[in-house]
């Protein structure tokens, strides 16, 4: 008997090391994700583990992740700037940069508050351009669209999708969205489920990467955001996407854009 639980206990404590290391890498992975990501090394260990067991060794650890606050919304949209429609509602999603998705947050500091924008692609889950800033200028945030148009691959007529916030509607950030042929989209009331991608962006990397905390200065807000996204794009596994990354789905689907006319 002392046996099998010694064995037990150290299968137990193997398997606490194991989801440390994941977690050092992604500190508020869920526990669904850490056993996709560990499935092929329990089997490579010998060690039979479904995931019900893996739920309540994380329980018994004191590991599962709890849910965070909801945060502050950082949206004006009582403006004279013009506004407009939203033809992303009900469109069937079929090949990256059809339609990207984009959300201001802002991230606290001991230095004041700075903001982020989000632009994911709504397809792949990809963040393709963001940006930190101490101010919510549309010349600020628009920086990550400048930085999602640069590594764009397609000829694609993207939909840029948002809220109606004052910088979407600025007649800057407008004018590069139309210039490099974008269309723009935009939700027509307060329901956040108009937007619901780029939100839940923005409470993913506060939640999971560090960003919902107080941070020490802007320096260390870019830092890590770029961190973060590097991350999230290429090493976490998403459950919308049949527990591939956002980077994997994307470099999947994008040659079959660029190798069929019309097609995107």
């Amino acid at each position: 008997m002392r046996k099998e639980e010694s064995r037990a206990t150290a299968l137990k404590q193997q398997v606490r090391q194991l989801v440390c290391e994941q977690r050092r890498l992604l500190p508020r992975l869920g526990t669904r994700k850490l056993y996709f990501r560990l499935r092929s090394t329990f089997t490579h260990l010998g060690l039979k583990l479904g995931r019900d067991k893996l739920f309540a060794w994380m329980k018994e650890f004191g590991l599962l992740i709890g849910p965070k606050k909801r945060y502050v919304q950082t949206t004006f949209s009582r403006h004279h700037l013009r506004k407009y429609p939203n033809p992303v509602k009900g469109l069937p999603l079929t090949h990256p940069e059809q339609v990207w998705a984009s959300d201001i947050t802002y991230v606290k500091t001991r230095q004041g508050t700075c903001y982020v924008n989000l632009v994911t692609d709504a397809f792949s889950r990809r963040i393709v351009g963001y940006t930190a800033a101490a101010d919510m200028e549309a010349v600020s945030m628009g920086r990550a669209l400048v930085m999602a148009l640069s590594a764009k691959q397609t000829a694609a007529g993207t939909i840029h999708h948002s809220d109606r916030g004052l910088q979407y509607c600025s007649r800057l950030y407008v004018g590069l969205a139309i210039e490099r042929g974008l269309r723009m989209s935009m939700t027509q009331s307060s329901d956040p489920y108009e937007n619901a991608l780029a939100e839940r962006m923005n409470c993913t990397l506060k939640e999971e990467f560090g960003l919902g905390g107080t941070l020490e200065n802007l320096g260390q807000v870019k830092l890590l955001l770029a961190q973060a996204v590097e991350l999230y794009n290429n090493h976490r596994p998403h459950l919308a996407l049949n527990m591939k990354t956002p980077q994997q789905v994307h470099q999947e689907k994008i040659p079959a854009c660029l190798n069929k006319p019309g097609y995107c």
